[in-house]
């Protein structure tokens, strides 16, 4: 499919283009642009195209159409976690979680992730690429169409760094913001990254109205050195700049996501650490009782520890919740269940 286009990753603007070429009206390009996000699998579907038109299409597209090679669902709570696998093989995970509010879902950016976070089991079992705009998009159809719900709320914050596949993060966005299509307001998506300060220097340059999410996960540089790679190359001193700058040309406050860590990131001194990290921005942190990974010696904090935590931020005036658990007994966290399937696949070869 090299030679072809990949038609779900055009903006509808891209398919006009495309609908002028082949000499159709531009009007042609909405009405496709509709199937594609119904969900279609093949242009035959496109039951109010022409037969010429769908066999033109064919010959110079392709619709990308993943499987679900695993699905697994919360007993507790009715988290959904699947592993969908794509053309080429690669799998990638996506979370479908309903709240009062609707039903969330955590796509993944990339197949893998090398960005290394010690506490993330994305990093292992297999190489990174990127996934297209469409990849990212087929993991709201197929989950929507496998559950029959509507998504209302988006978090790209499964496997990947965002920011890390840019380009196609950005097309995505657009597409599942049209009107025309699942018409996702930005105000209703959160991105998360791991501090990549020129993309997030990028990103506020466009002035988009989503949530900025910036896994922090400790209070200074010695400890973050040690749980983030990443911040050897952009430490706190350039990230957290960065992240005031965003607040000044977006308006958009940032939410940062802190895993709770006994004994590493979760003591009275981080939290006052923190304090002073955060001091004057308008911000939101996230604690996140750590989901344990099989192999590490990590372990998540303590209840008390973790209230104890919370409390010292609010008694200083930054607004601090406990992300709500999901998925527990269905490996929900961030490469779990991709880990768990590669390992599955070497034990059979």
């Amino acid at each position: 499919m090299q030679d072809k286009l990949c038609i779900k990753s055009m903006h509808p603007a891209a398919l006009v283009s495309l609908m002028e070429e082949l000499g159709q009206p531009a009007y042609r390009a909405q009405q496709v642009f509709r199937w594609l996000s119904m969900g279609v699998s093949s242009f035959d579907e496109m039951t109010n195209l022409s037969k010429a038109l769908r066999a033109e299409l064919a010959g110079r597209c392709f619709i990308t159409v993943p499987s679900i090679a695993r699905r697994q669902v919360s007993a507790h709570d009715g988290t959904v976690k699947y592993l969908f696998e794509l053309g080429d093989g690669s799998c990638i995970e996506t979370v479908l979680m309903k709240y009062e509010h609707g039903y969330s879902i955590c796509l993944s950016t990339q197949a893998g992730c090398k960005m290394g976070c010690v506490f993330c089991a994305s990093y292992e079992k297999g190489a990174t690429r990127n996934l297209t705009p469409a990849e990212i998009y087929d993991q709201i159809l197929w989950a929507q169409k496998d559950r029959g719900v509507r998504v209302s709320n988006i978090v790209l914050m499964g496997t990947g760094e965002p920011l890390d596949n840019y380009d196609n993060v950005l097309t995505f966005l657009r597409i599942v913001s049209h009107p025309q299509g699942l018409n996702i307001g930005m105000r209703h998506i959160s991105l998360s990254t791991c501090g990549l300060v020129p993309k997030i220097d990028e990103l506020a340059q466009l002035r988009l109205q989503l949530t900025l999410s910036v896994s922090l996960h400790a209070p200074t540089n010695a400890i973050r050195d040690k749980l983030m790679p990443v911040n050897k190359s952009y430490p706190l001193e350039k990230l957290m700049p960065a992240c005031r700058r965003y607040f000044e040309l977006t308006g958009r406050r940032i939410s940062f996501e802190y895993a709770m860590i006994r004994g590493v990131n979760d003591t009275p001194q981080c939290a006052a650490a923190l304090v002073r990290l955060l001091g004057g921005m308008q911000c939101h942190v996230n604690l996140i009782p750590l989901n344990h990974v099989d192999g590490s010696p990590l372990k998540p904090s303590t209840r008390e520890d973790l209230r104890a935590f919370q409390n010292a931020l609010i008694r200083k005036g930054i607004t601090t919740t406990v992300r709500r658990s999901l998925g527990g007994d269905i490996d929900a966290s961030c490469g779990q269940l991709r880990r768990k399937a590669a390992a599955q696949k070497e034990d059979d070869q």
